[in-house]
């Protein structure tokens, strides 16, 4: 079984590519507390990589600092630098993300609906307008 659940926060902004086939594809790396003997703390920094729709999701919502369960595989792979040295990549590929935390930073784009009750002024509701 290849399973792995981390949960840490972006060290730097998601990247959003595409594939020559036009597939999205976000990295990023988490930073995820490690204890350590005593009160100290070490952090392990772990690739991500997520694709398709939550590839979008990633890079839309997530940003530096944003706290992140992620749930995935471990996967290998290596690939040549333009040395031609053979380099390997550990990665987990998430299938899922959910985030963790307060509110969306001013950075972040806001929620699409909106909300009704921000200018603080009450809203009139008759009777009439209730369907029971």
């Amino acid at each position: 079984m290849n399973k792995a659940i981390l949960i840490g926060n972006l060290t730097k902004e998601p990247e959003l590519r595409y594939t020559p086939n036009g597939i999205a594809v976000t990295t990023f790396t988490i930073a995820v507390n490690r204890p350590k003997r005593g009160d100290d703390q070490e952090a392990d920094f772990i690739n991500i990589v997520t694709w398709q729709k939550l590839a979008d999701i990633c890079a839309t919502y997530l940003r530096k600092g944003s706290k992140a369960a992620i749930e995935g595989r471990i996967q290998t792979r290596s690939y040549q630098d333009k040395d031609g040295k053979r380099r390997y990549v550990t990665e987990v590929v998430a299938e899922n993300v959910q985030f963790l935390g307060g509110k969306p930073r001013d950075s972040q784009p806001a929620d699409p609906f909106g909300d009704p009750f921000a200018d603080g002024k009450p809203i009139n509701i008759s009777d009439e307008d209730l369907p029971f």
